[in-house]
This record gives C-alpha cells, sequence and structure tokens, in this order.
C-alpha cells in the first residue's frame, strides 16, 4: 500500500490535517493524488543537492502532468483539464531551479510521514496506557452523568415555568372576575377573599420554589463550570504544552466544545426563565414578593457564569508554527506562519460574525535588549465552521509574518537583566467579541511563549528553549521564565528526551538508555529521580558542546539514516564504554551491539567481540560513522559488507551476532539490497574507503572486492582515523597518498611494538577504518569515564588522512 493510500484511509481528525498541508499552492492535492506512486518512487532527498537529478525529475514531472491532461480530455473532464494546465503552468517557475521544487516535493512527504506516524502514535498510546486511559474513561463518564443531569434539570425548570404561569394566570382569571362581578354581601366577599388569598400563597410558594430551584440549577453550572474550566481545560492545556515538544497526548478538542456548548446553552435557557420571572412579575406582584427580591442577584450570577464560562472557550487550538521549521513554537523573522484559534462554544447564529485579530506582545517586559516585533498578513479573520473538518468555530491564520520594531532607543529597559535572542519569550494574542441575546463579552487568547529567531542557524537552540519552557512550566504567560530559569528534575528530563525519539522514529528511550544518559549527566547513583539538571548544562547559546547539541546530533542522524533500524531495536544507541565491554565479554565471538558515539557529534559506531591467541575475550570497536558516510552507504550495508583479514587467513566479517545473539543477517537481512558482488551499488563507495597501513598490525579491513582494491584500483584517500578510537591515538600517521605507498617509508606507529617496513609488506584497512584496537586502547573502565561536564564533546571537522593527526 502507498504512502497516499494509507494517508486516504485515516480517521477524520487525520485527514483533516492532510487538508491543512495541502491547503497550500506549492504542492496542488489534485497532482499529489493522480502522481501518488511516481512521486512515491522518486528520490527528492537526492535530488534537492543534486542539480542534474532535479532537472531529469522536473521534465519527468511535466510529462506526467501531460498525460493526465490527456486523459482527462478522453474522459471529458473539463473542470480536472482547467486545474492539470494551470499547475503545470505554475511549475514552470522552477524551471531555472528544479532543486527548490525538489526540496518542497520532499519536505511535504516528510509531513505526510509525521501525520501517519501521528496516527500510529495514537494507537500505541492507546496499547501503553490502558490504566490512564481507563482513568480518563471514568472521569469523563462521570462528566457526562453531570451533564445529562443538568439537561434534565433544565428541562424540569422549563416544565415549572409553564406550571407557575398557568397558576399565576389562573389567580389573575379568578381576582378579574371577582373585581368585575356584582358586589353581593359581606360573608360572601369575605369567602371570595380567602380563595384569592390561598391562590396568592399558592402563588407565593410557587415563586419561592422556582427561585430555589433556579439557584440550585446555577449550583450545578458552576460546579460543571469549575471542573471545565479549572480542571478538563488545564489538562487540556498542558497535554498541549506536552504534544507541542514530542509528547503522544490526545489534543482533539470536539469532547470540550461538547461540554461547552452543553452548558453555555442551558445558561441561556436560564437566563430566559429568569426573564420570563421578570414578565409574570410585570403581570402580577405583591407585597414581599421573592421574584422581585432575588431576580437581580439571580440575574447577576447567571450572566456571571456565563461570561466566565464564555470567556475560557476561547482558545489556540494549533500553535504557531514554520512549515519547515525544527518543531511548533520557533518563528523566524519574515517567514510565514500558521496559528488555528478555536471557539469552544459553538452557535449556529455565530457563523462567520465573530472577528478575530491578531497581536503581539502587549504586555512585554522592560528588559535591556528585549525586541518588539509588528505581524504583517491577514491580520482579521472570522471565526467560521467551514475550516474545521469536525464544524468547530475556528479562525485558520495560514500567511502570518513576523517583522522586528526598529527601537530608537536601542531596546533600553528598566531592568539590566539581559536575555539572549533564543531565551527571549514572546507570546501572540487574539482577541473577538462575542454578541448574542444581549450578552456581549471581549474574549481574548494568547498563544504558548514563542522564540523568535532572524537566521536557521539559531534553530536548534531556540528549540532546546521551547523544550525547557514546556517541560518545566505550566505558567503559559511567564515571558521572564529564562531570566532565572528553573533546573529540571530527571524525571521530566528523561521523559523529555524519549519524546524525542518517540515522536521522530515511534520509538522511545528504554530504561536502559535513560540510565546510561543519567550515568552521564550525574555520574553513578542510588536513585536519579533526586537528580537535577540545570539549564546551562542542557543548553545556551554560542556554547558547540552542550547536552542538547549533542543529543539533537544523534537524534537527527537517526530520523535522517537509521530511523528503521531504530524503530526495529537493532541499536542499542545509549550505552557507555564500559558497559559496552562488560555486555560483550560475556558472549559468543562475533557478537556485536550498536551504540552512538560519545565524543563525535551525529556518530555511531559498532563493537564486537573477538579472541586472543591464549583464547581470552577482546573488545574492537570501529571509528564511529557519520552522515558523511551514511549518506552515501546505509547502515546496513557497512554492516553487512565489512570484512577483515588477520594474518594470512581468508577475509571475514567479524560480524556474526547482533547483541545478545541475534544472527546478523536475521537482525538486518530484510534490509539488504537484493543485488550482491559488482552489482551491489554500494561496493564503488567500499572500495574507495582507503584508511591507513601499518605492518606490524595484523588485522585488515576490507570490501568485499579487496582483491581489486590491493592493485590500487579506485583507491582515494579518505578521511583518517577519528573519534573515540582516533582521540586516544593521536600520535598515528596515515597514509599521506595510498597511490605513493610503495615509494616511501612510514614512520612509526605507536600502536605497533615494532618499526614500519616496506608498504608491500603491509595490510590495507578499508571501509571506514576500523581501528581495531584492544579493548585497552579504546574502552575505558567506568569509573574513568568523563563527567558529562561536556568538555568531552568534539565536533570533529572532516580533514583529510594527511591532515588529521599533524
Amino acid at each position: 500500500m502507498t504512502q497516499w493510500e494509507r494517508l486516504r484511509k485515516l480517521p477524520a481528525v487525520y485527514a483533516q490535517q492532510l487538508h491543512e498541508l495541502y491547503d497550500r499552492d506549492a504542492l496542488p492535492m489534485d497532482v499529489r493524488h493522480y502522481l501518488s506512486g511516481w512521486i512515491e518512487k522518486q528520490e527528492w532527498q537526492r535530488a534537492a543537492r543534486d542539480q542534474d537529478l532535479a532537472m531529469v525529475l522536473f521534465q519527468v514531472l511535466l510529462e506526467n502532468l501531460d498525460i493526465q491532461h490527456s486523459r482527462f480530455v478522453q474522459e471529458e473532464s473539463f473542470l480536472m483539464q482547467h486545474n492539470i494546465r494551470r499547475y503545470k503552468h505554475n511549475f514552470q517557475k522552477y524551471q531555472d531551479d528544479p532543486m527548490t521544487l525538489a526540496s518542497t516535493i520532499s519536505w511535504f512527504l516528510e509531513k505526510e510521514k509525521e501525520i501517519l506516524q501521528t496516527a500510529d502514535l495514537d494507537q500505541q498510546v492507546q496499547f501503553l496506557h490502558v490504566e490512564e486511559e481507563a482513568m480518563e474513561t471514568t472521569s469523563q463518564q462521570d462528566l457526562e452523568r453531570k451533564m445529562a443531569g443538568l439537561r434534565n434539570d433544565v428541562q424540569c425548570m422549563e416544565h415549572t415555568m409553564i406550571c407557575l404561569e398557568e397558576q399565576q394566570d389562573e389567580f389573575d382569571f379568578k381576582y378579574q372576575t371577582l373585581t368585575m362581578e356584582a358586589r353581593g354581601d359581606e360573608a360572601d366577599r369575605n369567602q371570595q377573599m380567602k380563595v384569592l388569598q390561598s391562590l396568592v400563597n399558592r402563588l407565593n410558594d410557587c415563586r419561592k420554589s422556582t427561585l430555589a430551584d433556579l439557584n440550585k440549577l446555577l449550583d450545578r453550572t458552576e460546579d460543571l463550570i469549575n471542573t471545565l474550566v479549572k480542571k478538563e481545560l488545564v489538562e487540556w492545556q498542558r497535554r498541549q504544552q506536552k504534544s507541542c515538544i514530542g509528547a503522544p497526548d490526545n489534543v482533539c478538542l470536539d469532547q470540550l466544545e461538547k461540554w461547552f456548548t452543553c452548558v453555555a446553552v442551558c445558561l441561556f435557557q436560564v437566563r430566559e426563565f429568569i426573564g420570563k420571572l421578570e414578565e409574570l412579575v410585570g403581570k402580577v406582584s405583591y407585597d414581599n414578593d421573592p421574584v422581585k427580591i432575588h431576580r437581580p442577584a439571580l440575574q447577576e450570577r447567571a450572566d456571571t457564569l456565563l461570561k466566565d464560562l464564555i470567556k475560557s472557550a476561547f482558545v489556540v487550538e494549533t500553535q504557531p508554527s514554520m512549515p519547515q521549521g525544527k518543531g511548533p513554537l520557533v518563528l523566524r523573522t519574515n517567514v510565514q506562519f500558521s496559528v488555528k484559534t478555536r471557539f469552544l462554544v459553538k452557535f449556529l447564529e455565530l457563523n462567520h460574525s465573530m472577528k478575530v485579530d491578531v497581536s503581539m506582545d502587549r504586555e512585554a517586559p522592560q528588559l535591556k535588549g528585549y525586541r518588539h516585533f509588528n505581524v504583517l498578513g491577514t491580520k482579521s479573520k472570522a471565526l467560521n465552521m467551514a475550516e474545521s473538518q469536525s464544524g468547530g468555530m475556528v479562525a485558520d491564520f495560514r500567511h502570518l509574518t513576523l517583522k522586528e520594531q526598529k527601537c530608537g532607543g536601542g531596546g533600553k529597559g528598566v531592568s539590566d537583566i539581559s536575555l539572549s535572542v533564543t531565551e527571549e519569550l514572546h507570546i501572540i494574542y487574539f482577541n473577538t467579541v462575542f454578541e448574542l441575546k444581549g450578552v456581549s463579552v471581549a474574549l481574548q487568547a494568547s498563544s504558548l511563549p514563542v522564540v523568535i529567531i532572524s537566521n536557521s542557524s539559531q534553530q536548534q537552540s531556540a528549540w532546546a528553549s521551547v523544550l525547557w519552557f514546556n517541560m518545566i512550566s505550566q505558567d503559559t504567560k511567564d515571558v521572564m521564565f529564562f531570566a532565572k530559569s528553573p533546573a529540571a528534575t530527571w524525571p521530566q528530563f528523561r521523559e523529555m528526551l524519549s519524546w524525542q525519539f518517540l515522536f521522530a522514529t515511534k520509538r522511545g528511550l528504554n530504561d536502559a538508555q535513560r540510565e546510561m544518559i543519567a550515568f552521564k549527566l550525574f555520574g553513578r547513583q542510588q536513585n536519579y529521580d533526586t537528580c537535577k539538571v540545570a539549564w546551562s548544562k542542557f543548553s545556551k547559546e554560542n556554547t558547540p558542546d552542550t547536552f542538547w547539541v549533542w543529543f539533537d546530533g544523534i537524534l537527527v542522524m537517526v530520523k535522517t539514516y537509521l530511523e528503521d533500524l531504530w524503530r526495529d531495536d537493532l541499536i542499542m544507541g545509549f550505552v557507555s564504554k564500559g558497559k559496552e565491554k562488560s555486555l560483550l565479554k560475556k558472549k559468543q565471538r562475533g557478537t556485536f551491539l550498536l551504540r552512538f558515539s560519545e565524543s563525535v557529534i551525529g556518530g555511531i559506531t559498532f563493537s564486537w567481540v573477538d579472541t586472543t591467541s591464549t583464547g581470552e575475550p577482546e573488545v574492537k570497536t570501529v571509528q564511529p560513522f557519520t552522515k558523511v558516510d551514511l549518506c552515501q552507504i546505509p547502515f546496513h550495508e557497512i554492516i553487512r559488507n565489512f570484512q577483515i583479514l588477520e594474518a594470512e587467513n581468508v577475509p571475514e566479517n567479524p560480524l556474526l551476532y547482533l547483541y545478545p545473539n541475534t544472527s546478523k543477517d536475521e537482525a538486518f537481512g530484510k534490509y539488504y539490497t537484493d543485488k550482491t558482488g559488482s552489482d551491489n551499488p554500494y561496493i564503488k563507495y567500499i572500495k574507495t574507503k582507503l584508511m591507513f597501513v601499518s605492518k606490524e598490525n595484523t588485522l585488515e579491513a576490507k570490501s568485499p572486492m579487496s582483491s581489486d582494491m590491493a592493485q590500487g584500483e579506485g583507491l582515494e584517500p579518505n578521511n583518517g582515523p577519528c573519534g573515540e578510537s582516533a582521540e586516544q591515538n593521536n600520535d598515528l600517521h596515515p597514509l599521506e597518498s595510498p597511490l605513493e605507498c610503495s615509494l616511501e617509508t612510514y614512520p612509526p606507529d605507536p600502536m605497533l611494538s615494532g618499526p614500519v617496513g616496506n608498504p608491500e609488506d603491509d595490510l590495507l584497512l578499508y571501509l571506514n577504518n576500523p581501528n581495531l584496537f584492544d579493548d585497552t586502547d579504546i574502552l575505558q573502565d567506568e569509573q574513568m569515564l568523563p563527567e558529562f561536564g561536556l568538555q568531552a564533546f568534539h565536533c570533529l571537522p572532516q580533514q583529510s588522512c594527511g591532515s588529521m593527526f599533524r
């Protein structure tokens, strides 16, 4: 089943997200639909970097549109003929820049995957949180019972009002009849007066009872409003905060809208009941009439409850986000963003009648250098039911931009506190007025704090601020949060980290991986739950070696190159070198595991257990692979084709069993390319990965085509050893030029016990130099591991073999 077919079968709530995604001009949904099979088979990400490929795909796209146009001509579909012709004309603007079109289509495909992942996550959450959902279901059922009770009370009150009116009409009729009849004797008049007095007493009792019932009805309504506003809405807002940073929480507003509307309808009916009482008092009244005494207070209470409910019903349903941003709540000046507001009281008569206006930072803090912005674009829209799949009252702003104000005073403030650009928090406000049946209420909703950047290089740091704020703070208007940012507890922190992987790959971090991260941060502890992480340790602008830079580098690498392997639980990932050593030494020869580099940002490596000549187990590792390698050859092909030659033995792949004891081919076989040998598209890349020459080291890593490589075919110098291995052997002298190996004498290698001889006696190491060291060379004892002071991280630049260790 194609990705597009899966999207078309999603439930309505996700189909709405798809409609919102394609409500843009860049890639029409018609084109995506009719060319879905072809679009999904193309390498758009590569085309976004390759001008020639992008041009080829651009030309083929236009040809496919011509084919579709011809088809619609035959089918006499006049409208689609017109649309396809218009789409082709619009695509012509990419004639000189087809790479931009490729990048755009790639972005749409990634967004589609995110929608599918969200749908899958919802199913996963339902499976993982059965008890929590049971509690929510019980709470919702209790609330539904209260709503049903409120509606029943309103219906009973409606009947009571009818009875009260009938009783008053009876009294009024008899009173009018008595006054119109001729006067009888005094005894008859006294008897009639007694009858009228009895009717007045009954009427008075009925009015008192009605007032008491109305008060009880308002008591029940107030209780429900408190539950909705102070519990359900607050919990939804917190869930929305967490969902913005990757939590798989349900943020659908349909149920809340149903409840808010129900209570609002009941309150409007109560106001009608109170108005009816006023009408009845105007016809019949008497001394100490309870309605005259208590109706004003009753009216005021009903109006206050209604206004409180209405004020809370205006919310931001979808937080501000850029179409190609790292996540929501990070905005960039002069780049369009979208945001959606929703009014949870759904009355048909309000459709298109409430105008929503957008503004920025009305009460901005007076801080030194604090920036101010203007909102540009369509800043006013009407709440309507057409822009929501569920028919909710929404105002969907899709083309807003921000422009920084030029402050003449240089942004001077009354406070000396200074925040970095990515620590500045700003709030976007939305204002409208509710007017219905004599009730007028000014409403305001506000976004979660956003971070506004001016350069894409600030994205990573800005997203770190968004993560930190929404992980810790529940005060959604605290724009001074980073003036004195509190520390995060380890339970908060580990949950947030796991959300990042869960959202990006549909698989979060397990307990062992979280414990390894805790060890890196806090050292060995009996209980990490009491530990805290400071903001400065997590991320600080202009500091290249923070925890977040390291973690995000891994996350981006996994999302881009290793998502399937990670999702299938083939990558152990976060495991210390000491733990790795203890795990592998207990296993059979050839057992290996995959872990993320602790020192190379965005690096992954593998280690395996071998045996020495005395039969002792020893752990060997390979230098970390980064995007430089993974963008050219999939990691599973590296694992599949990795080989070593020891002494004069036949070349063999030392990677036999994925930890703990799964056959390598069983674990990775489904990812292998069908082509083998010289037909394998990755062999050419593998054959050019010559690393360095050493005489005494009797271990050689080589590609499956080593016989060709040994003759010098296609050999090119590559990056020298780097990462953990390289850093611990920084006196290595790699081969300056592999093509000159027969002409030079090699300098001594500190890894080797003897001198280096002629190159014809040497053994070549291929395929991203495994840097095969003894565990004493590369695996440190856990006690010697550096604390996570973050100086241990190094983002090594890619260099040629001849320059890495000079």
